[in-house]
């Protein structure tokens, strides 16, 4: 029987995680419309937040086929490769954004932002329109929570990547200050002596020249001078004359610039880019002073600025953040990162190492609450955000307050892009529960508290295994109930059985037909039609493996190949995720490695890990957002 003290300690414990209810939640939602105020908005809620949290809509997931999907058994480099898959094929539509900060009375103020995204090629360019793959049932789901696909397409916000921004402004062909070439360390050559004395002696020519036709009072002396200016290919910019040199090579432009500086001080050289990338000739503009010069450099790198931000269009925001250094709140860092580097920073990069270091120079610190929740052990299924925040309210006394000021800004009504909002809420919790403070001492130097700095940078999906025990031996690691660290040279894939057969039943067969099955062994099915085996005990995988592909398999063993039965190692896997071979099922993709050319190419996995981690229990799985 309960009693009222207990009712009572219950009822205000309820209330106390509660008190702050989601379904009060609003969340600004921003178009091409509102951008520009926006963006000034978020800009000063960046800057004096202490997390940035990121939440993306897209078109679709990884599967179906369901071995597309990042699964238990994937390395960091074939994690990557089906990362790297998704961001290629499907599109963004919504980014939800939230700066938020904290106090230490666990008192959390957020200012979330939802903004509408559409890849479209406002500058006539190519960029960055391009073809990608929408699923059905992610914009059912999508149509369901009342999206407005007219909107996104018609007020959606336009972007370009970095790249794709230095490729712009090459086609554009706009000139800009050349305060960015620095100066030359190298010893001048007698070539480079011949070039700058010829540039020199026409540039004095030419100052002089336009020095002295603007105190003539001559009009038939002007005309003169003008037809001259054009014989010589003088301009103008701005109401002051300017010189077009054409160079070489990068280093003609460094001897231009320092020439420059040393002859006068209203001397303006601007850069004018060639539709290769280097630069194809100098323009000078000469100034009335010095003031008229560094007021036009000021005034130039202003038009520069404000046509770049229209070039950039949202990725002035994923800009913002990473200028910031904040620390960045995940639901899933691998495919949101995989996702943000494709879209907004240039073409995913071949090898993970690469990946991870480009990366972090954008975002330096980003933290997974996926792992965080992996961390603390659930022993059930948590499907989404909600759900996991459910789950901790009803499991774990965590009490978190939440204030949003920009309450009555937001557009009443919209729910879109709430989940970045959730994760805020749902990373204070798991921070309490864990015991591990989030508060930034405003006195330090660092934007993240030292207890958090064993939690950044997790890319991998099942990393946190690698945290929560010593390694019981050299091969294996034991985490939560029924997980294990395996090196993938004990795992084994296997496929040609019979249609329906489940691994209870391939366990058996395989347990009956030789004595290398009499050890320690499991079977998991990967999709219906291939397998992949694990031993326990070292060495068995490679026998396995010689006895299937030699001349005197019998027994038992024998019938099951007549029947079709086929194996390969891991390392014919990471062949088929680098290749791209991404059949409808596993194993027609495995016999078009082993069959082609394929077979024969090695895959360097000196520096990534050959560790994978089994798990025979399902785990919270965040893709399904």
């Amino acid at each position: 029987m309960v009693s009222l003290f207990q009712l009572l300690f219950l009822q205000q414990r309820r209330s106390l995680c509660t008190r702050a209810s989601p379904k009060r939640w609003r969340v600004k939602q921003v178009n091409n419309s509102n951008f520009p105020e926006s963006l000034q908005e978020i800009k000063d809620h960046i800057a004096h937040s202490d997390f940035v949290a990121v939440s993306m809509e897209k078109t679709g997931s990884p599967a179906p086929p369901s071995w597309h999907r990042l699964l238990p058994f994937d390395t960091v480099e074939t994690a990557y490769l089906k990362a790297s898959l998704s961001a290629h094929h499907f599109q963004l539509l919504q980014f939800a954004v939230c700066p938020f900060s904290i106090s230490d009375s666990n008192t959390l103020v957020a200012h979330p932002y939802n903004f509408l995204l559409f890849p479209r090629d406002e500058l006539r360019m190519g960029m960055p329109s391009y073809s990608f793959s929408c699923q059905p049932s992610s914009l059912a789901s999508m149509a369901c929570q009342g999206f407005d696909f007219n909107a996104c397409i018609n007020d959606g916000i336009s972007y370009l990547s970095r790249v794709q921004e230095s490729v712009a402004k090459i086609r554009c062909g706009t000139a800009f200050p050349s305060f960015c070439v620095m100066k030359s360390s190298s010893i001048s050559t007698v070539a480079d002596t011949v070039f700058v004395e010829r540039i020199k002696s026409r540039i004095k020519h030419w100052r002089k020249t336009c020095k002295s036709s603007g105190t003539s009072g001559n009009k038939d002396e002007e005309l003169i001078n003008s037809l001259r200016n054009i014989v010589r290919g003088s301009e103008q910019l701005r109401s002051r004359p300017c010189l077009t040199i054409d160079v070489c090579s990068e280093r003609q432009v460094q001897l231009i610039v320092e020439m420059l500086a040393e002859i006068s001080d209203d001397l303006l050289p601007l850069i004018i880019p060639a539709k290769s990338g280097s630069t194809q000739a100098i323009r000078v503009v000469l100034a009335n002073s010095k003031e008229d010069k560094d007021f036009l450099e000021r005034e130039l790198q202003n038009v520069e600025e404000e046509e770049t931000k229209k070039i950039r269009g949202f990725r002035e925001v994923i800009d913002l953040i990473s200028a910031s250094q904040k620390p960045v709140i995940s639901h899933n860092s691998l495919n949101d990162c995989t996702l943000i580097h494709s879209k907004f920073i240039a073409p995913l990069p071949p090898e993970v190492d690469e990946f991870v270091s480009s990366m972090c120079t954008v975002f330096p610190e980003v933290l997974d609450v996926n792992y965080l929740i992996r961390v603390i052990g659930t022993k059930r299924k948590v499907a989404n955000i909600p759900s996991a925040i459910s789950y901790l309210n009803n499991h774990f006394f965590a009490p978190v307050d939440v204030k949003i000021p920009d309450q009555g800004t937001a557009n009443e009504g919209k729910s879109h892009g709430i989940n970045a909002l959730r994760l805020c809420y749902l990373f204070m919790k798991l921070c309490s529960i864990l015991k591990v403070s989030p508060y930034v001492n405003e006195s330090s130097n660092k934007h993240m508290a030292a207890e958090l700095e064993d939690f950044v940078n997790v890319f991998h999906p099942c990393a946190a295994a690698d945290i929560q025990e010593a390694p019981v031996n050299e091969d294996i690691s034991i985490w939560a109930k029924n997980t294990r660290k395996v090196s993938i040279d004990n795992v084994v894939f296997l496929w040609g059985f019979k249609f329906g057969t489940t691994a209870g039943m391939l366990k058996s067969l395989l347990h009956a037909s030789h004595d290398i099955f009499l050890g320690e062994f499991d079977v998991k099915l990967v999709d219906k039609s291939c397998a992949i085996v694990v031993f326990w005990q070292p060495s068995l995988s490679k026998q396995f493996l010689d006895v299937m592909n030699s001349k005197e398999v019998d027994g038992a063993l024998k019938d099951l190949v007549s029947d079709g039965m086929r194996v390969t190692s891991y390392q014919t896997y990471k062949t088929i995720c680098r290749l791209g071979l991404w059949g409808m099922n596993l194993a027609e993709s495995l016999e078009s490695a082993l069959g082609g050319s394929h077979s024969d190419m090695k895959v360097d996995s000196g520096s990534k890990s050959s560790e994978i981690h089994w798990y025979n229990d399902n785990i919270i799985n965040f893709d399904d957002l």
